[in-house]
Parts: C-alpha cells; sequence; structure tokens
C-alpha cells in the first residue's frame, strides 16, 4: 500500500458544493485535498447547467432565424450545423474548465484526478486517472459525489444505448426522429431544442400529465406549447420493450389504455429521473447510512451518521439543483466555523428552460389544497406585461398564491419568456417576508418583464371576498 497523505478536509467529488468548499478552507490556510473522478468542476459546468442552456440558446437562435421574416429580417435560406452548435457548446466548458483549474491553483487545494474508494472510516485508497494509486486521508471528509442518469429496467433499452443529457449535448447531428422518454425538465428542455434543430420529436410520459408535480394549468400550458411546436406527447403511456440501437434504428413496444403499439424511432433519449453515485465508494467501510435508493442520510447539518463525514448535494438527497448545491456548501461552511446553520426550511426556486421558461417557488395550488393551507389566487396572461408584445412573446401567464388570512405572498409560478427573473423578484420579496402589496404598489421601470409584477398582484383578490368564496363552496359541498 502507498504511503498515506493525511489532509485537514478531504473532499470526493468537485461539484458545486466541493469545489466551492475546497477553495475557500484552502484559500484560509487549512490544508485541503478534493478527489474528482473525471469532471473538474463538476457535473454543472461540463455535462449539466451550462452546456445544456448553451444548446437550448442555439435552438432558440434557429428558431429565430426560422421566423426572422415576422420580426421584418429575410434570410436567404437557413440550415443548422450541429457540429457548429457543439463546438460552441465545447468551447465554452474548456473555459469554464480552465477557470476551475486557475481557481484551485490560486487557492492552494490540491487536486487529484482518480477515483476514490474508501479503505478506513476516513481513508481512501485513489486510483489514479493516470497510472498508480494514493492513499489519503482528511481528520474531516465530506462526500459531493452527484448522480447520474437512470435507466429503467425495461427489456432491451440498456442494450440499445440510449442517449442522457449527457450524450445528447454531444450528437453532431440532427436525430431524425428522436423519442425522449420522460416529460421532466430534462426531457422537456432537450425534445423541445431537438424539435427547434429539425428532429421529429415523441415524448413517452407514464403519468397523466408532464411535470407531474405541476399544477394542471401549468402542465395543460406546456403540453399546448410542444403540439404547437409540433412534438407529439403520449401520456399515460408505458414502455414495455426496446430492439434496436439509439442512432441507427429502433422499435418500442408501448401500452396505453388503447392496448399495445409500436413506435418507431432513431433515436431514444433517457430523461426518467437519477441515481446516487454511492455504490462504488465503499461506503460500508465508514459507517456512513444510506437510504434504499443509495441516498447518504444526513442531518439539518448535513452531517452524516459517521463522525467527521459530512455530504452535500444531490448524493445527500438535496433538491437536484446546483444553487441547493450552493447553499449545502454555506451550511457546511457555517457549522465547521462555529455556526448552526441547517437545511430547514429552504426557499427553493427552480426554473426549466423551455422557450418560454417555466418558473416556480414556494407553494403551488395542489401543494397548499394538500396541506389545506387557505389561499387567494391571482393570474394573468402573459399578454398583460406590455414587454411581451415588443418581443412577439405573449404565450402562457403568471400567477401567484395570496395567503387568505393575511397578505403574505405563499407561492408564484410563470409560464412565459423570462420567467425565471420574475420570479427572482417574487422571491426576494417572500424572503424579506414582505407583503404583496408592497410588488403591487411599486413604481417599476416600463416596459419592462418586471413591471408586469404589478399587474398580477393587482389581481389578488379582497380578504373579505376570499372568504365569501370558500363559504360559498363549502355550502356546494354541502349541499352535494
Amino acid at each position: 500500500m502507498a504511503d498515506k497523505q493525511q489532509f485537514e478536509f478531504l473532499i470526493i467529488g468537485s461539484g458545486e458544493a466541493g469545489k466551492n468548499l475546497a477553495w475557500t478552507m484552502a484559500t484560509a490556510g487549512r490544508r485541503t485535498a478534493v478527489v474528482e473522478r473525471k469532471l473538474i468542476g463538476g457535473s454543472c459546468p461540463n455535462i449539466a447547467c451550462l452546456p445544456s442552456k448553451n444548446v437550448i440558446h442555439s435552438a432558440k437562435v434557429a428558431e429565430l432565424a426560422r421566423h426572422g421574416a415576422e420580426f421584418g429580417v429575410v434570410t436567404n435560406g437557413m440550415t443548422v450545423d450541429m457540429a457548429g452548435v457543439r463546438a460552441r457548446k465545447r468551447h465554452m466548458v474548456d473555459g469554464e474548465v480552465r477557470l476551475h483549474l486557475e481557481l484551485y491553483k490560486a487557492s492552494g487545494a490540491e487536486l487529484i484526478m482518480g477515483e476514490a474508494h474508501f479503505i478506513a472510516p476516513k481513508t481512501v485508497e485513489v486510483r489514479l486517472n493516470d497510472g498508480g494509486a494514493r492513499v489519503v486521508a482528511g481528520d474531516q471528509v465530506f462526500l459531493d459525489v452527484g448522480t447520474r442518469a437512470a435507466i429503467p429496467d425495461v427489456p432491451g433499452l440498456r442494450a440499445a444505448k440510449p442517449l442522457t443529457h449527457v450524450e445528447a449535448l454531444e450528437l453532431d447531428y440532427i436525430p431524425e426522429h428522436l423519442v425522449v422518454l420522460g416529460g421532466g425538465f430534462v426531457g422537456l428542455e432537450l425534445a423541445q431544442a431537438m424539435r427547434r434543430f429539425g428532429s421529429r420529436v415523441t415524448i413517452v410520459e407514464r403519468g397523466r400529465q408532464l411535470v407531474g408535480r405541476e399544477d394542471p394549468d401549468v402542465a395543460e400550458a406546456i403540453l399546448q406549447l410542444f403540439h404547437d411546436d409540433g412534438i407529439e406527447v403520449l401520456l399515460n403511456t408505458e414502455l414495455l420493450e426496446v430492439e434496436g440501437l439509439s442512432g441507427q434504428a429502433i422499435r418500442m413496444r408501448l401500452r396505453n389504455s388503447q392496448g399495445e403499439h409500436t413506435l418507431d424511432g432513431s433515436d431514444i433519449l433517457v430523461g426518467t429521473g437519477r441515481v446516487p453515485n454511492t455504490r462504488v465508494l465503499g461506503l460500508e467501510k465508514t459507517g456512513v447510512e444510506v437510504d434504499n435508493a443509495g441516498y447518504i442520510r444526513v442531518n439539518e447539518r448535513l452531517q452524516t451518521s459517521a463522525p467527521g463525514i459530512w455530504a452535500m448535494g444531490e448524493c445527500a438527497g438535496s433538491p437536484k439543483f446546483t444553487h441547493v448545491a450552493t447553499d449545502d456548501f454555506r451550511v457546511v461552511r457555517d457549522n465547521l466555523n462555529g455556526g448552526n446553520q441547517t437545511t430547514q426550511g429552504r426557499l427553493v426556486p427552480f426554473c426549466v428552460f423551455t422557450d418560454p421558461e417555466l418558473a416556480r417557488v414556494g407553494l403551488n395550488e395542489l401543494e397548499a389544497q394538500q396541506r389545506a393551507i387557505p389561499y387567494r389566487l391571482a393570474t394573468i396572461p402573459m399578454a398583460k406585461v406590455r414587454r411581451t408584445a415588443t418581443l412577439s412573446e405573449t404565450r402562457g401567464f403568471l400567477k401567484a398564491l395570496i395567503s387568505a388570512e393575511n397578505d403574505e405572498i405563499l407561492g408564484f409560478a410563470g409560464f412565459g419568456t423570462e420567467a425565471g427573473e420574475l420570479m427572482a423578484v417574487v422571491q426576494t420579496a417572500m424572503l424579506a417576508k414582505a407583503p404583496y402589496t408592497v410588488l403591487r404598489n411599486a413604481i417599476l421601470a416600463h416596459p419592462t418583464m418586471a413591471e408586469g409584477l404589478t399587474v398580477l398582484f393587482a389581481a389578488v383578490p379582497a380578504r373579505a371576498m376570499a372568504a365569501r368564496s370558500r363559504q360559498g363552496e363549502a355550502r356546494g359541498e354541502a349541499a352535494a
């Protein structure tokens, strides 16, 4: 066995939480090492958030070019060069990796490229990518190993070598007919992008709607968008079997309420969920407990069941967003410095980067109803936000849930252009515990997207009216 090297802080995985912790502690003079198997900086700058939005924007440019005449811009034909799309994405990723390496060098944190496997509670053997092995240990150890795309256990699917988001972002050709498994965030974003590049696209979703946790009006709006984009959506449809090879030709056997039928395509993209990268770590040597799915069990301070070992990000079961991993880093950093930060009560936003975007923070109607929280609802079409008329982007709507008892903002959802930016404004008000009237009465610049929030919150029903409405609903239920 190689000689053991001891560090104060040993971080397994260089994702959002891990790299920020490494840079912070090393800059403070603490001896810190990070073991990374492959992706310097984790998945976000390499294969996930940033690359996918880069490709999605290329698809947006293609769509704008295709409709240029509507804006008074006439082009003499338009073609999509997927090799060029990929080159633009790779150029951005290369720049991100260079930046990360510069930050490692500046901070003094040691980056060890290889695969770690525990051989003792706080000690790992690292099989180095360039050959050989090292044994490293930490006074405290931090796990930030992330997740990977799940491949459903369907006969023939794995043998068909389906695309995940990783391979889809590396395509240098336009799939003739892309079949997307799953109507979640990944499936929706890439389905629309590939359609705009020129693919025929079919989405196969087991559930009764797309984005299954969202309100029915949100799901219906996205379904209508995809219908208008020429994307076929098969809901309540189960995949039974796959034949062939993705990238050449595939045949899928499906079942829905009308019975079994087949669907032919050229490529398959799997977007049906994630699984944690914990199985090969050797956690049985550490005393770190995992749940049945392999996610590391942590308390609200992100400590595992083993003393001196912490877990952060998706492998710890945190919501699967880079911005949550950033907050996980803050929780751990502050607790290492004597604080008492927890993950409890976090207000977590999300944005699906379809065009237009879907963004939400706080409660939606389904959640409020499940928790028996009374609310007032305000909703307006995006066409009432005057900025959208200048952009020819009037599709969608805004909605807000306001407490029936006071003027607290309980939640916000936006399906429309720049919805994510509008959400951030509402989230700021929610974090400040400002009543909705602050936004309703604000003087916001015209014509901006944010100005639409004054219109939305002006549509909030008065509390007395909401109370009368609830009483009427109760009488109706009693009569029924």
